[in-house]
């Protein structure tokens, strides 16, 4: 049964925040078994990859919740800057962590540095600053940023946001699933292509980063759009354990129909739930702090993993050593995320959004009460 018109009033979608925080957990989980299990037939997290597209299908629904309404009130340049204050800060420690992991591994760092030299390391770091590009750094198997690779679904969440201010946030709701039937219909054709989807993170399947983030953006949004809100009383571990059922699914060679089903149907689907439940006691604290972290832990936790790998490649340690190892990462991984969380990120955002209120009050004409901001 759907909720009639649940969006009214602005509450805060706890339950949202505790599947994106388990999709962050679970991310990391699938990194390291990458090197763990190479081979993702064996990973016991064999679709853990589709986190990505979960994320992206939240990020349409939570942007349109946000700015639908206030974004022509706020102004282009306003909604921009929220976004980057939102985002940027993150992208800028990743960077610096992700350039320190780079040249002070102890398995291949001095080799690394010397085969790629001083000035490429430089433009990398330049580069990844400014969300640019620069797949040629020795050891990161041509990631589109090799100092932290999960930052190419950044440089889609910003595109794709710059286009939902250009064009989505003044389109008609019938262009909406006009487009977001063009965008099934790309992904399809990636994935059929490709015989997955765990594609445009790095240079040779770019392109590919773009189909991704345009469905699962489009269908957050209609799901917000066409109040697509499936009122009900679920457990939150409900929720948690289809999230999760998704991300261990066996994983089979050219799977690609199953892995359309998961991003075209049970995603929407959870996101429905998620927003039409509530959650309170333990669980409610639990999702509202894994919300917090799961974006820096995203963002941090990719230098750990490639030192993890490096260091299985040097040491190849027996089961029990490496799992004891991989337990260590992921536990410093959390740890790290937190610390970037409590100590840097949210509190420059707080002076940043202060400051951006400031100008924002300065430039609202005398009378007329300034919007809100939000990020």
């Amino acid at each position: 049964m759907m909720q009639h018109n649940p969006l009214q009033s602005r509450k805060h979608f706890e339950v949202l925040d505790g599947l994106r925080g388990l999709a962050a957990l679970s991310i990391v989980v699938f990194h390291l078994y990458e090197f763990i299990t190479p081979d993702y037939t064996k990973s016991p997290v064999g679709h853990g990859y589709l986190a990505v597209d979960f994320f992206f299908c939240l990020s349409g629904f939570v942007i349109g919740y946000a700015y639908d309404e206030r974004a022509p009130q706020l102004g282009l340049k306003t909604f921009f800057m929220n976004r980057l204050i939102r985002l940027h800060p993150m992208v800028i420690w990743g960077s610096v962590i992700g350039l320190l992991g780079y040249v002070l591994d102890p398995y291949i760092g001095a080799a690394a540095v010397k085969e790629a030299g001083a000035g490429s390391i430089v433009l990398a770091f330049i580069c990844s600053l400014l969300m640019l590009p620069f797949p040629w750094l020795p050891g990161r198997a041509q990631g589109l940023f090799p100092y932290n690779t999960p930052a190419w679904s950044l440089l889609m969440e910003y595109i794709v946001n710059v286009f939902y201010g250009l064009v989505l946030l003044r389109a008609p709701k019938r262009w909406l699933l006009v487009m977001l039937g063009v965008s099934a219909v790309w992904i399809g054709a990636v994935a059929r292509y490709r015989g997955w989807i765990i594609s445009g993170w790095d240079a040779p399947t770019f392109w590919d980063g773009f189909a991704r983030v345009s469905f699962s953006f489009l269908a957050g949004l209609t799901v917000f759009r066409f109040n697509l809100i499936i009122r009900s009383r679920l457990n939150f571990l409900v929720l948690a354990g289809l999230l999760i059922g998704v991300f261990v699914f066996p994983h089979y060679e050219n799977d690609w129909i199953m892995e359309m089903v998961m991003v075209m149907l049970v995603f929407p689907l959870l996101l429905s739930l998620g927003a039409g439940t509530s959650v309170r006691g333990w669980l409610e604290k639990w999702c509202v702090f894994t919300g917090r972290l799961s974006y820096p832990l995203y963002v941090t936790h990719i230098w750990l993993v490639w030192l993890f790998g490096n260091y299985l490649a040097e040491r190849k340690p027996d089961a029990l050593e490496m799992y004891l190892v991989a337990a260590a990462v992921f536990t410093g991984a959390v740890l790290l995320g937190y610390i970037a969380m409590r100590w840097y990120d949210e509190p420059l955002r707080k002076r940043l959004m202060s400051a951006a209120a400031k100008w924002y009050k300065r430039k609202t004409p005398r009378g007329k009460a300034p919007a809100p901001l939000e990020v």
